[in-house]
């Protein structure tokens, strides 16, 4: 989530942490890190989302941010552990960098490293380090022009994914970019705001209610959380830039993910 104005994610989370191993399949750990300016607080739990005391204090406490990122996981590399769990943080300029990924990165401990090192087993982690040091490397300090950085950050998450599915959300407080290689989709909610209902879960709000004509929410998610809403699908190998609840760039990063296509199932020339 991302929004011009503090904002609780009471409402998506509530049908967000059902699919941690109730309505969805990823029962292997979650984790929710909410921005307070430069700084992130991460809190994360090994153990299924759905069951876990923690979510369920989350799901009825408005902790209001400018920004957050959540993630349940299904495992694919690495053990269920706290070390291996979403969403993973480093400090990159002075801020904290937050990063939570979707798919498996093939070989991600070929990935070059520098200051950044993992601390669990996963592919993820791996990645996203290899990802900050390349943009520490062209970057010795934060770009006086962040088309910059997002330019080197779509070319950066596009070098990796030719490993693997790279779909990832990714914050600094500042701005939050989201990757799209096979599914993503998010929704920006402005005045006139409407009437949601969850996917996940019987709970309908009326945003008009409890906002004002000013507030903007832009919501990013693998699937959409409601059943009555409009949202954007992202297209393949593209990166989303979000800052204070508005789309402010989308750049092309890396190939369409036609290029997984299995290569006998690849169309031939006709003879």
């Amino acid at each position: 989530m991302d929004c011009n104005t503090p904002t609780d994610l009471v409402f998506s989370f509530r049908g967000f942490s059902k699919r941690g191993g109730c309505t969805g399949p990823h029962a292997d750990g979650w984790g929710l890190a909410f921005y307070e300016g430069r700084a992130a607080r991460l809190f994360l739990d090994p153990g299924a989302c759905a069951a876990s005391p923690l979510a369920e204090f989350f799901k009825h406490t408005p902790v209001k941010t400018l920004q957050a990122v959540a993630h349940i996981r299904k495992k694919t590399r690495g053990h269920v552990k706290l070390a291996n769990t979403h969403p993973f943080q480093r400090e990159l300029w002075g801020r904290h960098w937050v990063f939570a990924h979707n798919g498996t990165v093939r070989d991600a401990d070929a990935l070059k490293l520098g200051r950044f090192q993992p601390v669990g087993t996963t592919d993820s982690e791996h990645a996203f380090c290899s990802l900050l040091e390349s943009l520490r490397a062209s970057f010795r300090t934060a770009p006086e022009r962040p088309e910059a950085l997002w330019e080197a950050l779509a070319h950066e998450a596009g070098r990796i994914a030719r490993r693997g599915t790279f779909n990832f959300v990714m914050g600094n407080g500042e701005y939050l970019f989201a990757r799209c290689d096979t599914r993503l989709c998010h929704i920006v909610r402005r005045y006139p705001f409407g009437r949601a209902t969850l996917k996940d879960d019987d709970v309908t709000i009326d945003f008009g209610a409890v906002t004002t004509a000013r507030d903007r929410v832009a919501v990013i998610a693998t699937t959409p959380l409601t059943v009555d809403e409009t949202w954007t699908h992202g297209d393949p190998a593209t990166l989303w830039v979000f800052k204070r609840g508005r789309l402010v760039a989308t750049l092309a990063s890396g190939e369409p993910i036609a290029r997984k296509t299995p290569r006998h199932l690849r169309a031939r020339p006709a003879p």
